[in-house]
């Protein structure tokens, strides 16, 4: 069923091409490979009734995706709910805003369960008994949960002071979990030199070429949800950009094929910050951005030098589009209110997508009488520790009438 011909380099000039092997950097220039579709076949052979007959899951667009044969793996993931937040719009001045909540995808409760599915069915394609990752968090947990019912075997490798939360998340799988005493850059060096003496399939390093492409589900389910139409806006926050990238992608590639029409979508940056080298760049009209030391409570996020930021500059400066940042203390208030308004409880990922959408609707960066779509990444049960002196607290009293009746509320 294979739509890939070949993996290629998008550096290149002429694109040089590769086997569809475990590679992810160009033996010549050491930029990065992507999956080329055959789209002419793909057009013949995908259409919006087929697509509406296949299980509510990611894979009801497998052509798009880079396996060669069925999927094995996430068979119950993504297709996560829309929801149109009407409170939020109102708060904010919004014409038509609408949540895409990757908070309660399955199993882990992020949007990494959508590249994870399509890498580790690519790493059995390809005959790995062992795969692994480096992970600030949610990567981690996909990982962990996706190998056990896989049946692989998998070394996750996070930086040893993340959240609580996220280590149990993983660790409960029983795989193998190694804490790093460094920050995210550290721990994925770390990852590179252990591909190196074995023969693993580790996600985002030597499946990375695949991996990415499972972040493009996203703006197909966008699509799909809002009645087969492009969005006009959409906000998405960066780690390593690649989100960002693949979800622009994913839009366009419904365009060319004919499924929705031009929207001229644009979309837009998010980053925390205290880590946020994709967005300064791009606020500063820099070319490429200068690697930081992350410092936020947005430890999913926390990539300082990010794998694909200079794509998402690159993309983000071509749309003529822009990217935004905030601080700790906005992140909470945004988590806060979305919560307040539509009962959505996001990670820390989450209320830096809101809290820098809620700055460019303010500097008029984003149309309020546009449709808006803003991705929230992940559940906020995950990151609860920002919040522990920031909420109302309980009222605490004995089981008598009289004492509920003299709380002031």
């Amino acid at each position: 069923m294979s739509f890939v011909t070949c993996l290629k380099c998008i550096d290149c000039s002429p694109a040089c091409e590769f086997e569809k092997q475990a590679l992810y950097v160009c033996d010549d220039c050491f930029g990065p490979l992507e999956p080329s579709y055959d789209y002419e076949r793909i057009k013949e052979e995908l259409t919006i009734d087929k697509i509406s007959k296949r299980p509510k899951n990611m894979w009801r667009y497998k052509e798009l995706l880079p396996i060669d044969n069925e999927p094995t793996v996430g068979m119950n993931t993504g297709f996560t709910p829309l929801i149109k937040a009407n409170n939020l719009a109102e708060v904010l001045g919004v014409k038509n805003l609408y949540i895409k909540n990757d908070g309660v995808n399955f199993p882990s409760l992020s949007f990494k369960d959508r590249v994870v599915a399509v890498a580790l069915s690519k790493a059995i394609e390809l005959g790995f008994d062992t795969v692994g990752c480096a992970s600030t968090g949610n990567l981690a947990n996909s990982v962990a949960a996706h190998s056990a019912s896989a049946k692989l075997n998998s070394f996750i490798f996070i930086p040893s002071n993340l959240e609580e939360a996220k280590i149990l998340g993983t660790s409960i799988y029983g795989k193998n979990v190694i804490g790093v005493n460094g920050n995210y850059d550290e721990v994925n060096r770390l990852c590179t030199e252990v591909i190196g003496s074995n023969k693993w399939g580790f996600v985002n390093i030597n499946l990375r070429t695949y991996y990415a492409e499972g972040s493009k589900t996203v703006g197909y389910e966008i699509a799909e949800q809002l009645g087969w139409k492009a969005p006009k806006n959409i906000v998405v926050c960066m780690a390593s950009g690649s989100l960002l990238t693949k979800i622009y992608k994913s839009i366009n590639e419904l365009v060319d094929l004919g499924l929705v029409e031009d929207n001229q979508t644009k979309i837009y940056g998010a980053q925390a910050s205290g880590c946020s080298p994709i967005s300064t760049a791009v606020k500063n009209g820099w070319e490429t951005f200068k690697p930081v030391k992350p410092d936020t409570i947005a430890k999913s996020l926390a990539i300082g030098n990010p794998a694909d930021g200079l794509n998402a500059i690159n993309l983000l400066n071509d749309i003529n589009s822009y990217s935004e940042d905030v601080s700790d203390d906005e992140i909470v208030s945004a988590m806060k209110l979305l919560a307040e308004t539509e009962g959505i409880f996001t990670e820390t990922a989450g209320g830096v997508t809101l809290g820098c959408t809620i700055k460019m609707l303010e500097n008029g960066k984003i149309n309020k009488d546009e449709d808006l779509v803003l991705v929230i990444t992940g559940n906020g049960l995950k990151t609860q520790d920002p919040l522990v002196n920031n909420i109302k607290k309980p009222f605490i009293i004995n089981p008598k009438l009289d004492e509920f009746n003299k709380i002031k509320y």
